[in-house]
């Protein structure tokens, strides 16, 4: 009974960290020059960005030519990420990044794991009786289990009787670093 107070709060937990979409903010003035625009918070920006890991390995971009260059799955589109500054729909490093930058300006940010997805927590580490699952026989290490609420965590371990996921951000604990060019600014 205990695991399952755990798993529903890990599911309130990880619900949260879902972005709504947001109305986009109207244009500046035709007479505004483009050049003179910085982000601000309440800005909706539109970037593209490769993110690496420490070793130099490519982890996501809204670039085709640099998922291809570096083996990424491919994806339905690519297109320039847009967000609205300081909304909380990115992680917290990659939103503060932007604010400053005019449409043009590329910049190269290392986000630390506090900026970021955070560190690891051996809270989110649960173990399970295969009992409890539904379809348990065909679970292995390196499946991904969805739980009701979408939340989605990673199996770790199997043993005959019990199922450890781990529901910690794949990317948690880890340094990300960052090119982000701006492309786009619309003011708030």
């Amino acid at each position: 009974m205990g695991k399952f107070f755990v798993l529903l709060a890990l599911g309130f937990l990880l619900a949260g960290c879902v972005s709504t979409p947001q109305q986009a903010a109207p244009s500046p003035s035709p007479t505004a020059d483009v050049n003179e625009l910085k982000a601000q918070n309440g800005d909706t920006v539109s970037v593209d960005y490769v993110g690496t890991l420490d070793d130099g390995t490519v982890f996501d971009t809204s670039i085709k030519a640099e998922a291809e260059k570096a083996g990424l799955p491919a994806r339905p589109s690519y297109a320039p990420l847009e967000f609205t500054v300081g909304a909380g729909q990115m992680i917290k490093g990659f939103d503060a990044a932007v604010v400053g930058m005019s449409v043009g300006e590329t910049k190269t940010v290392k986000l630390e794991p506090s900026e970021a997805y955070g560190e690891k927590s051996g809270d989110l580490l649960v173990e399970l009786n295969k009992s409890q699952l539904q379809g348990a026989e065909d679970i292995k290490v390196g499946s991904k289990l969805q739980s009701s609420n979408g939340a989605v965590a990673t199996v770790v371990n199997v043993t005959n009787t019990t199922i450890t996921i781990d529901a910690n951000h794949p990317l948690a604990g880890k340094a990300l670093t960052f090119k982000i060019t701006m492309r786009e600014i619309k003011k708030k």
